[in-house]
């Protein structure tokens, strides 16, 4: 796909954060190999290729539509340990049985991943772009705080504008993702970056009311309705909602047929991406989940966090759903206050 208009200006900037990524994040030099497996079927699949291809300058690029799936397999596979693949994906590149990212992080490779890029449109190419900017000093002081208050904390409230949400028990151990991989069994992930997430440890233990500004619809995109959804929410299962719309009907009708007639509410996401906001948004569900405010799931899946009587594999759904938060304390503080992170 041909940039135009202030696609230079784009790429430009494309490059400068994917720059500082590489090297802050990912610690990546000459001495490593580097390749960028792309497709151009979009606007941002062009430029983050344009970006990597000046940032990465000795890497090998290798257009997907252009090569044979097992050629594109045997190049990655003679790679060594510590070497960085970037997928840039339209939709998401399939390779047989081949799980990319898995695959790839069992041979030791460094991975950034950027999938499904084609359901955003051109229009919001600049707010993309925006979020791949890594500020270190922000991201890891943050994270870490955040994480540790989490861990300590005896129990929650999340205040969408007088509806309370009530997590009435401890959360389990905060993961987060944030461009600090020391200790961690595999370097990198899906882009972009910025996110602290839990649960409660007792899922019967949150109770109470939320309202959504959007939600992730069938399609995988961000559905935002004219006036914000409310989730009555009785022992950590959605049993009501008010101002409903016929597309999250349809979510919660699907849940239900599937998951045993309950629809539970399990991640409690913290994005803490900058670039997003409840007015800078993304079409894409995963990526717009890195916004910087409060986000839970509505479903059983959560693979992160075993819980009895959930079995891994019963668990189908995972739906990101975003809270209009104007506050979220931990115990007795908050830690959150219209739109930032107060920590």
């Amino acid at each position: 796909m041909h940039v135009t208009d202030n696609g230079e200006e784009l790429i430009e900037r494309t490059h400068q954060y994917l720059s500082t990524l590489l090297r802050e994040a990912f610690h990546h030099t000459d001495a490593e190999n580097a390749v960028v497996v792309y497709d151009t079927r979009c606007l941002i699949a062009t430029l983050l290729m344009e970006g990597y291809k000046r940032a990465l300058p000795h890497a090998r690029l290798i257009d997907f539509d252009s090569h044979e799936p097992q050629d594109v397999r045997a190049q990655l596979e003679a790679l060594n340990p510590s070497d960085l693949v970037v997928l840039i994906q339209s939709t998401n590149f399939r390779l047989d049985a081949f799980r990319l990212r898995v695959e790839l992080f069992k041979l030791k490779l460094k991975v950034i991943e950027h999938p499904h890029l084609s359901r955003m449109s051109d229009d919001e190419a600049s707010y993309f772009i925006d979020s791949l900017e890594y500020d270190k000093d922000y991201y890891r002081p943050l994270g870490r705080t955040l994480q540790s208050k989490i861990d300590s904390a005896p129990m929650g409230v999340l205040d969408s504008g007088g509806e309370l949400l009530i997590y009435g028990s401890p959360f389990e151990s905060a993961k987060v993702n944030i461009g600090d991989y020391t200790g961690l069994p595999n370097w990198g992930g899906q882009f972009p970056l910025g996110e602290v997430f839990t649960e409660a440890q007792d899922l019967r233990a949150v109770h109470g009311r939320v309202k959504i500004y959007c939600f992730g619809d069938v399609t995988y995109k961000i559905n935002t309705p004219e006036t914000p959804i409310t989730l009555i929410v009785e022992e950590g299962q959605v049993v009501a909602c008010e101002n409903s719309t016929p597309a999250f009907d349809l979510i919660l009708s699907n849940i239900r047929r599937d998951e045993g007639g309950v629809v539970w509410i399990r991640e409690l996401g913290f994005g803490l991406n900058r670039a997003f906001s409840k007015t800078r948004t993304v079409a894409d569900t995963g990526t717009y989940e890195r916004m910087c405010g409060v986000h839970i799931s509505l479903g059983a899946k959560h693979g992160t966090y075993g819980k009895p009587g959930f079995k891994r594999r019963d668990g189908l759904y995972h739906v990101d759903v975003f809270a209009d938060t104007h506050t979220f304390s931990l115990g007795d503080e908050v830690i959150y206050r219209d739109g930032a992170f107060i920590i």
